[in-house]
């Protein structure tokens, strides 16, 4: 018996790849965060299947819940907002099934930097301006961030930044950044993306902090900065080039 551990995508129910439908529509027993899985993604779930909300149990029932449900005989779909790659907290659960022998396998999803960056019609690698996206999280009211990659460091390249779980501290975020971007450079604040309720806000690292705080963006949102978003004189790609040697 398996548990796989399924990216359930961004927030609409049909960003879920097919793969991973197909084994949550044979799975008996499914775990899903229901504050983040949108609830349209169960019905697909088997008649009479055993349906787990994890919003409010810690990791220790969260694992019994896949370690009973093996020992049973029943293959497990462990459901994980956007994918489980980033910001997941699938690790520690794989040492655990690890530690109990339960073999788990996992199904890619459409994580939110991708579903941002389709609500706002950019690429966030654009030739010549930026060839490189940091994902990163602030400290505030979660795990510590490791030594090195806090904002002003990783502000240094000034690469595309995509931030999960930090708008509640937008003010913070834009001082951090500020020295290193400057108060010009674009910022895209997408909250709920690919959602019926996806809210967009565009500024600068000058505005955006008033711009989220007027529209009471609190959480489900990821914050885009870079001047890739806004940038419009870039030469073509070299992939398509007629100069490019295709022999």
């Amino acid at each position: 018996m398996t548990v796989h551990f399924i990216g359930a995508g961004p927030g609409a129910a049909d960003l879920i790849t097919v793969r991973g439908q197909r084994l949550l529509a044979a799975a008996p027993v499914c775990l899903y965060a229901g504050s983040l899985v949108p609830r349209e993604l169960l019905d697909v779930c088997p008649p009479g299947a055993r349906l787990v909300d994890t919003a409010n149990l810690d990791l220790d029932r969260i694992v019994a819940e896949m370690v009973d449900a093996t020992k049973a005989g029943h293959d497990v779909a462990r459901l994980h907002s956007g994918d489980p790659s980033v910001f997941s907290a699938v690790a520690e659960q794989m040492r655990r099934l690890d530690a109990a022998g339960v073999p788990y396998d996992v199904v890619p999803g459409v994580p939110a930097f991708a579903a941002a960056a389709a609500a706002l019609g950019r690429e966030f690698t654009v030739p010549e301006v930026a060839q490189t996206v940091i994902l990163t999280r602030t400290a505030e009211r979660a795990t510590a961030m490791p030594p090195g990659e806090d904002l002003a460091t990783l502000g240094a390249s000034r690469a595309t930044m995509v931030l999960h779980l930090a708008v509640q501290r937008i003010e913070a975020v834009v001082a951090e950044l500020l020295p290193n971007y400057g108060p010009q450079c674009p910022v895209a604040v997408v909250a709920r993306a690919s959602r019926e309720d996806e809210l967009i806000l565009r500024g600068t690292l000058a505005d955006i902090a008033a711009k989220v705080v007027e529209a009471g963006v609190k959480r489900t949102a990821v914050i885009v900065v870079g001047a890739a978003l806004t940038a419009s004189q870039f030469p073509d790609s070299h992939l398509y080039s007629t100069g490019r040697c295709r022999t």
